[in-house]
């Protein structure tokens, strides 16, 4: 959104409406802020009401021009008049209830605002949204794929469509494969997903477009369509490869990087890789990123000393919780290279590393999961 949609000129005449602020949530100076509105995955954007502390509207994903224009006219509609509909309020309290972490009972309250809302309801998108996003954190992934389902068919044809449908296909293949619905329900959401993709009234940004690849291709994986993951990991690099071709600028162009080393070491061919991060590695000096997916590139190469060069690089970028990341893929070099020792050290370090962040940045399940893999070692 930074690359594509925060520059566009449409949304200059917000900049003496709203006080725009950007939290970068490595920052342990951010921590206070992450505990009294956590943040689990990004994009999300907050609209807070200042004087009362208080949410206005909570979105979780990557949103086009138009959406974000919609959502502040909400934001600032609902903090001048402080009148309701029905169905408002209760969006409004299920974004509350989201940014407090409460999955639970925001799905309960994003429910009862579609159940309440009228006809048209311009934002029945955003609060099916809201409640799929809910229902997949707190592990309600049956009703999550079921209300998907539902959803569905009322927000066809629209930008919401898109997450919709995504979710619910992302829900139905995380079900246990012993339920007897899986399968059925995996089925019409590849379909509704595909839909989507291939609409081109649908304007949704590139990146979120390649997103849908990668819940298409997760559902192949999972019900064990070989050639049709093959497929679809080939045409999505094709989209991938074009997309960043046609980025106008070295922002824009990055944009694609996660995706494409992701693309790159799916297919086994992780040396394409090489050359667009180590542009963004000249792009972008302070940037622990393109060094880190480098590191990546060349442990699936097996050109381990590379590897930990690049691992180095990113290293001594990068901070706060996003330094994990880089410490496991520094591990899992040491032990592709057949150091157990240095492998075993380098995750003491993550967990001593994990353990010193500061609370809205610490991760108990994180800490957990890195001590049970240095138990395994």
């Amino acid at each position: 959104m930074r690359a594509y949609v925060y520059t566009d000129k449409g949304l200059e005449r917000y900049a003496g409406r709203f006080v725009w602020l950007s939290i970068n949530t490595e920052d342990a100076a951010n921590a206070p802020f992450l505990k009294r509105y956590p943040i689990p995955v990004l994009p999300t954007l907050l609209v807070l009401d200042a004087k009362r502390n208080d949410v206005l509207l909570r979105y979780v994903g990557g949103a086009t021009v138009p959406q974000l224009q919609t959502m502040l006219a909400d934001s600032e509609r609902k903090h001048r008049s402080g009148a309701e509909a029905v169905a408002d309020r209760l969006l409004r309290e299920a974004d509350a209830l989201e940014s407090k972490g409460d999955h639970a009972a925001a799905a309960k309250s994003y429910d009862s605002a579609i159940a309440n809302a009228p006809k048209r309801w311009p934002r029945l998108g955003r609060a099916s949204e809201g409640l799929l996003f809910a229902l997949s954190v707190a592990n309600e992934i049956e009703p999550c794929a079921t209300r998907a389902l539902a959803l569905y068919p009322r927000v066809k044809g629209t930008v919401s469509a898109a997450n919709v449908a995504a979710s619910g296909l992302g829900c139905a293949t995380g079900l246990d494969k012993s339920n007897a619905k899986r399968m059925e329900m995996i089925g019409a959401l590849e379909k509704a997903t595909r839909e989507v993709l291939d609409d081109p009234k649908i304007k949704v940004a590139a990146d979120d477009r390649s997103s849908l690849y990668i819940t298409l291709i997760d559902a192949a994986d999972a019900t064990g369509e070989d050639e049709a993951a093959v497929a679809l990991r080939l045409e999505w690099v094709a989209f991938l490869e074009a997309s960043a071709a046609a980025a106008k600028t070295p922002e824009q162009r990055a944009v694609y990087d996660s995706h494409r080393i992701g693309a790159y070491l799916d297919l086994q061919t992780p040396e394409k890789a090489i050359p667009m991060l180590e542009q963004s590695e000249r792009d972008f000096p302070d940037d622990y990123n393109p060094p880190a997916r480098l590191a990546l590139a060349y442990k699936a190469m097996k050109k381990y000393d590379e590897a930990l060069a690049a691992s180095d690089r990113a290293m001594a970028k990068s901070y706060g919780p996003r330094k994990l990341s880089v410490l496991t893929t520094r591990a899992d070099i040491f032990a592709a290279r057949g150091d157990a020792k240095a492998a075993r050290d380098t995750i003491a370090q993550a967990i001593d590393y994990a353990r010193s962040l500061p609370e809205g940045q610490r991760s108990e399940r994180r800490i957990a999961a890195l001590e049970k893999r240095l138990a395994e070692m």
